[in-house]
């Protein structure tokens, strides 16, 4: 029992937990959190050597990305050759990671809660209005909402675009083919800059999430589990009294198997009557046909 703040005492509500993340999602998950980090960091010291995209027009800049006042103070700059061992290394633990985890989702089946259908889109914006306060209702769900899906589908996506551009970069030579199925080195490297950006946009927003879900959700990450409202079965009517028959009635009729069925009590008591006359009327023959044999024997 718990107590509201008026004094009147409210019964406390019974949880049980339920396995909302499976145990390999939940390693491969904690495994590539930091592996894209220091990818990403890795990455924009790679990118200090050259840094050549901005958004404007012409000789115009309106935005530059990760200029000097962002990478001096972060000591992003003059670390070419640290930031490419590392990336180098660790793109592997990356890529290993990215296809366990897709074989795993493809074995287990567990791709069917995280690949999108042909609502996603509909539904993920009625989710994102619902999250801002726009609607009160949440479209159909199941382990995880439309919006989910289509994030974590998009992020599969990004990190295969990720490898193969980054290979193409790695090695242009020996993977010609690879860079002329992405237009050159050029496009190869834009396409890798746009997914890197992409990541960090994804970094935000998930941190965001999981800041607005609680405590809950980030620990269920951890544990693999969810406390949940146990849901209550609902009080049984007349109807299923009727449908089941009546443990009171049921041992009347085998006290007294003429008794008669009462009107509504349903095709179930019928039976169990009809059932308890038959044994009884057995067992009296049976009763019968010993007593003239032990007459006979006399």
């Amino acid at each position: 029992m718990s107590r509201t703040r008026s004094g009147e005492a409210t019964e406390a509500t019974e949880l049980i937990a339920v396995e909302k993340h499976p145990r390999a999602t939940r390693w491969m998950h904690w495994i590539n959190f930091p592996v894209l980090f220091i990818m990403i960091w890795s990455g924009l010291r790679i990118y200090w050597a050259n840094d050549v995209y901005r958004l404007g027009y012409g000789d115009t800049t309106l935005f530059e990305f990760f200029p000097d006042g962002f990478n001096e103070p972060l000591q992003l700059d003059r670390k070419l050759a640290q930031g490419l061992s590392f990336h180098f290394f660790f793109g592997w633990f990356f890529f290993l990671n990215g296809l366990a985890y897709v074989a795993y989702l493809i074995k287990s089946g567990e791709w069917r809660h995280v690949f999108p259908d042909r609502h996603v889109l509909k539904d993920s914006i009625l989710v994102v209005a619902h999250d801002l306060k726009l609607r009160k209702t949440l479209p159909p769900q199941g382990r995880y909402n439309a919006a989910q899906q289509l994030s974590y589908g998009a992020i599969i996506v990004m990190g295969a675009l990720a490898v193969l551009t980054g290979l193409a970069l790695y090695k242009p030579t020996q993977l010609a083919l690879l860079v002329s199925a992405f237009g050159g080195y050029e496009n190869a490297r834009a396409i890798h800059f746009v997914v890197t950006i992409s990541f960090l946009v994804f970094f935000v927003i998930h941190i965001l999430q999981v800041v607005r879900a609680g405590f809950s959700n980030f620990k269920s990450m951890i544990t693999g589990y969810e406390l949940q409202p146990v849901s209550k079965s609902p009080e049984p009517t007349t109807e299923d009294f009727v449908a089941q028959g009546d443990p009171v009635e049921d041992m009347a009729d085998m006290a007294d198997p003429t008794r008669p069925v009462p009107a509504g009590a349903g095709a179930a008591t019928a039976t169990k009557t009809k059932t308890a006359t038959k044994t009884k009327t057995e067992t009296t023959e049976t009763q019968s046909a010993e007593e003239l044999a032990m007459e006979d024997v006399r």
